[in-house]
């Protein structure tokens, strides 16, 4: 095969060459395999939606621009436009948002809906497949339940798109997928179109604890059935790549592996220490991986440089620690610390189904936080940590986190400052189709499980 490829080359350079080598009809055609082909694929299909001009608002664009006494043109369910005293287009509908504070729709990193639903039971509790350690076969969306009543409460304060991972039993616990948080009766007409897949990885004490007695049961044992999968997966991933279908029965493990080592999945690692993260950041360079973002992160603030160095975001809460051991040198400075390092991407996440629906405050409290210890942050800036920086971690960011031309008309209308403990999402929309108000009961979606309850209850509450 080299030498015909290398005598055509040949040909092509010199003039001499009268003819070009006949391809041996034997040879076999190399073929990449596709790691990441979705035999499930997205439905999803933006709501019909009218003309939106949204005026006299302040506006955080979610690029770390402020517009005060802004406007903003949503059309065709894109952003299609940005600035002061924007045209009135015949067909527009006007929303005077005097007082009002406009901004990008928020975006969870990282939320358990739909698999870990609200009220919880075991009967759909469908978030860890703690069957064994390593399970990247396991797709979250296989165990979404779209009627979730938390993707409304959600939704009501302003969450547009999330991403619904598993649990962190395991040490590879599977993929996530990203969803618009639009009512709907399958979690294909939910999923995001395009969107990459996430794995999920749990550094620390919850494959230790959950595995205890099977093993691993050691910080050691982790590392080594990391390094295990990934081996199996890099040499699956070389045999599919040059023999293509015919590279054996597929094994859905590896598929998984293989799509995050050819950078079509991303890795985002529930992670606390600050020596765990380096060691997983080590794995990843061993394997040829890339890490999007580790979660949960609580001594991120230590290795803050190194993370931007890397390119790797912090998916932070703004000031839960303490709980265990791993997180136990937490600091309420984590988020802003992080942040303040030149090229960083820091987030704050939920990973709660209450905590889902105030991101906005908690991003607040980081605010405080920052402030008490001498780092002024401004709103415009704040916002990017629950809109622009989630979306660049999950590798949508060309599409919506920000309210730029041509995005998607992901949007919230706030009453207020967002960064105020009685900030309202008023108005939502996505893809420019307004899907909740809060003074309209017509567009306070409800899910199917919670139809009728109020009846039962003596009327809706």
């Amino acid at each position: 095969m080299k030498f015909w490829v290398a005598a055509a080359a040949a040909c092509t350079l010199l003039a001499a060459c009268t003819h070009t080598p006949t391809k041996p009809s034997t040879a076999k055609a190399t073929k990449s395999f596709n790691f990441a082909e979705d035999p499930y694929p997205s439905t999803y299909a933006a709501l019909p939606s009218r003309s939106v001009l949204i005026r006299h608002a302040t506006v955080l664009t979610g690029t770390g621009e402020r517009i005060d006494d802004g406007d903003v043109l949503l059309r065709n369910g894109q952003v299609a436009a940005v600035g002061h005293d924007l045209a009135v287009p015949d067909d527009a509908h006007i929303v005077e948002a005097n007082g009002k504070w406009v901004t990008p729709g928020i975006i969870d990193v990282h939320s358990h809906l739909g698999v870990y639903p609200s009220p919880g039971m075991n009967a759909h509790s469908d978030g860890n497949e703690a069957t064994q350690p390593v399970t990247p076969n396991v797709w979250a969306e296989h165990s979404v339940w779209p009627q979730d009543p938390g993707f409304s409460t959600a939704l009501a304060a302003g969450v547009t798109t999330l991403q619904v991972l598993p649990g962190s039993a395991n040490l590879i616990g599977g993929r996530g997928v990203t969803l618009k948080n639009v009512p709907a009766t399958t979690y294909q007409a939910m999923k995001f179109p395009g969107a990459p897949w996430g794995l999920k990885m749990a550094c620390g004490e919850n494959p230790k604890r959950v595995y205890a007695s099977r093993g691993p049961s050691t910080r050691m044992g982790n590392v080594a059935g990391y390094r295990a999968a990934f081996a199996d997966a890099a040499e699956y991933m070389k045999k599919r790549n040059s023999d293509g279908e015919e590279g054996g029965k597929r094994d859905l493990k590896n598929d998984t592996l293989a799509g995050a080592l050819h950078g079509d999945i991303r890795v985002h690692i529930h992670c606390y220490r600050a020596d765990e993260m380096s060691t997983m950041i080590d794995l990843s360079k061993e394997f040829g991986f890339k890490i999007a973002a580790f979660h949960h992160a609580v001594e991120a603030y230590k290795i803050a440089d190194k993370l931007s160095k890397e390119g790797i975001c912090g998916a932070l809460w703004a000031d839960w620690w303490g709980f265990k051991m791993e997180a136990f040198d937490g600091i309420q400075e984590n988020v802003a610390l992080v942040d303040r390092v030149p090229g960083s991407c820091a987030i704050v996440h939920s990973d709660s189904a209450e905590g889902i629906q105030r991101l906005n405050q908690e991003a607040a409290k980081v605010i405080a936080n920052a402030r008490r210890v001498g780092i002024p942050v401004t709103p415009e800036h704040a916002i990017q940590w629950i809109t622009l920086n989630p979306a660049k971690s999950m590798g949508i960011d060309q599409r919506t986190g920000s309210l730029e031309v041509g995005k998607m008309a992901d949007v919230v209308i706030w009453n207020g400052s967002p960064f105020s403990s009685y900030a309202l999402a008023e108005h939502v929309y996505i893809d420019g189709a307004e899907v909740y108000d809060r003074s309209n009961k017509s567009l306070q979606p409800k899910s199917d499980f919670l139809l009728g309850q109020d009846l039962m209850t003596g009327g809706a509450r």
